[in-house]
């Protein structure tokens, strides 16, 4: 059975379920930002997944960034898997852009996270869920 790590869901949103993961959104309106999670019971690496499961996780990225990219045109799309404080299996996706606050570095650890204001993240949300949807590859059931 899977849990999600309670850090995770405290830091973001569940917005849909695809075949091996959550696509989740984190809740710092400062970035798009969003968190891959594989629903797979004590995934902690890439490399410890069944070769179908990591295919299936990278074809996800795939498409999560592909979309990302299309919504927000903006200049790069950062694929991060750490794992060093939260030990869980999961990809953060973010957008960036050269004048956004941290660029050209990291986002970890700067500043305080400002909650999305709801209209804005469901604007946001539905405009990328359908965004990912033109994908025919990628099978994605909104939350």
């Amino acid at each position: 059975m899977f849990t999600l790590d309670h850090r995770i869901e405290r830091d973001s949103i569940l917005i849909a379920d695809m075949p091996i993961s959550q696509l989740r959104i984190q809740d710092d309106q400062r970035y798009p930002w969003l968190v891959l999670v594989p629903k797979i019971e004590g995934a902690t690496e890439i490399h410890s997944l069944k070769a179908e499961q990591a295919q299936q996780l990278i074809l996800e990225s795939n498409a999560v960034a592909k979309a990302l990219k299309a919504v927000t045109q903006c200049k790069k799309i950062n694929i991060a898997n750490l794992g060093n404080v939260v030990e869980q299996l999961h990809w953060h996706i973010v957008a960036r852009f050269e004048d956004d606050l941290t660029w050209p570095g990291p986002i970890w650890g700067i500043g305080k996270a400002e909650p999305w204001d709801k209209k804005k993240r469901l604007a946001f949300v539905e405009s990328l869920l359908k965004e990912i949807q033109l994908n025919k590859n990628t099978n994605v059931i909104p939350i």
